[in-house]
């Protein structure tokens, strides 16, 4: 398969005087040479999007609607074509990176419902108090331009997130994808084209981190969205003067496993939440907590269906769960990590060995709280696990990170759950059901180190404009 390989801006794909290998992290050969768009190019596609403006700015709600529901069917009707690009570049399982881009369908979609829906307030003074007929409309205005930058782990639907939102309301973006996965967002933006999208609505730069400090920087900015690591994100924070920022910044998930009919069938649920993808997932269950009564009975469980059932390995290899991390860098970092544990007492349960770049699912027990292992963000096939005593107990173990995006609770006790809900530091609180689960309509995101500001088309819809109120009185 042929890819497009040249930076989009202004709606066209330009050539580039340098390029950058984009590698398989299976077998690291290299799939493509990708332009890199150097500080001109970038700059050009800023200027691509402040005169896409006008143009975004002239449609009707209706009528982004209607590109964005036309972007979902190009990606429904791509969608093989998507998910192969995404494994190939990424490593992500072949069977989740179709469910990556059916997701980005919907993501398109729901963006186009909202598009329809997002037309303003209107307020009646005269529920307040005699007002001479007075009304108030309060529209919402478009932070444009909007800079993306977005990890390699979901090079889709995470793009998604923030171009089909931006789309929404009329806002202009350039994106900078991950170094990893350049080519699902190049094949992202045939699709814009091909849905004629006004030129420069989308721009997508590859480029090195560093040549975006002038973009930064720039008051030219309006808003910048990021997703990836707590340090980088808020350095970004710092750097970025007064504009308006959202920071998605992965997490530390938890699971407290309080009361449970069926051990097994949790564990299995839980093993396939914490190892899916390599733990590659900001919401990848990382930290396990186990009520005393019930701990002994779910590690076993646990690791034998890790053993048995998570199939490491190629990952177009349909029934593999677990393959390649994204680089060898962080197989070699995981492995320091999980050694750094042993050494300081804790047992490993299984794995631990790496076979090129896959790691086995790895499951360490009685972890010291200031390893790695527990208090960092592994993203790798990595998981703790611990027993508690009290469910106070278990929730203010969750809470004992500097991260807060989401956990999930496995209880039959609504006061439990009510419980949790009210006193666990994250953006979301799942009962019955692993943390690893998002649904792409609802506002996602964290806090403390896990960022703030809120995706979700609806949500990010807000995060991308600036309330404007309108009054009038009538002329009688």
């Amino acid at each position: 398969m042929e890819y497009e390989t040249r930076p989009f801006i202004g709606g066209e794909f330009v050539d580039a005087k340098d390029a950058f290998p984009v590698a398989n992290p299976y077998t690291g050969e290299t799939v493509a040479e990708v332009g890199r768009a150097d500080i001109a190019m970038l700059d050009d596609g800023l200027s691509a999007a402040e005169a896409a403006g006008d143009a975004l700015a002239a449609l009707a709600p209706y009528q982004r609607a209607d590109l964005l529901l036309t972007i979902s069917e190009l990606i429904a009707e791509r969608a093989d074509e998507l998910a192969r690009t995404i494994t190939l570049e990424a490593g992500k399982p072949i069977a989740l990176s179709r469910g990556e881009a059916q997701r980005a369908v919907g993501t398109f979609r729901i963006a186009a419902e909202e598009a329809r829906r997002y037309a303003g307030e209107l307020h009646l003074q005269e529920a307040y108090g005699a007002s001479g007929g007075k009304y108030a409309l309060i529209g919402r205005f478009p932070l444009t331009p909007l800079l993306a930058i977005t990890p390699f782990n979901f090079p889709l639907n995470l793009v998604a997130h923030k171009v089909a939102p931006a789309l929404a309301v009329g806002a202009a973006v350039i994106h900078k994808p991950a170094r990893y996965t350049p080519l699902t967002a190049l094949m992202l933006a045939e699709i814009y084209a091909k849905a004629e999208v006004p030129a420069g609505a989308y721009n997508v730069v590859p480029t090195a981190p560093s040549e975006l400090e002038g973009m930064i920087a720039s008051e030219r900015i309006r808003k910048i969205s990021f997703t990836g690591s707590a340090e980088v994100g808020w350095s970004l924070k710092a750097a970025c003067g007064r504009k308006r920022i959202t920071l998605e910044m992965g997490g530390n998930a938890a699971v407290v496993v309080d009361e449970a009919d069926d051990i097994p069938a949790i564990a299995a649920h839980v093993a396939r939440g914490a190892f899916a993808y390599s733990g590659q997932v900001c919401i990848s269950i990382q930290r396990i907590f186990v009520r005393d009564t019930l701990s002994d009975e779910f590690a076993r469980a646990f690791v034998e269906y890790t053993k048995a059932e998570i199939r490491s390995g190629d990952p177009f290899d349909e029934a593999v769960l677990n393959g390649p991390m994204i680089s060898q860098d962080d197989v070699e970092r995981v492995g320091s990590w999980v050694a750094e544990a042993v050494s300081a007492g804790a047992k490993l349960l299984c794995g631990g060995e790496a076979k090129g770049a896959v790691l086995a699912p790895t499951i360490i027990a009685d972890a010291p709280h200031d390893a790695k292992v527990w208090a960092e963000e592994a993203f790798a096939p990595l998981a703790v696990v611990e027993p508690y005593h009290d469910f106070a107990e278990a929730v203010a173990k969750v809470n004992d990170s500097r991260f807060g995006l989401q956990a999930g609770y496995f209880t039959h006790d609504l006061d439990k759950a009510h419980y949790a809900f009210e006193h666990t530091e994250a953006g979301a609180v799942l009962i019955n059901e692993t943390p690893i689960s998002r649904l792409d309509h609802l506002p996602y995101g964290g806090v403390k180190d896990s960022g703030f500001g809120r995706e979700g088309p609806r949500y990010a819809m807000d995060e991308l404009t600036e309330p404007r109120v309108f009054v009038v009185k009538p002329n009688r």
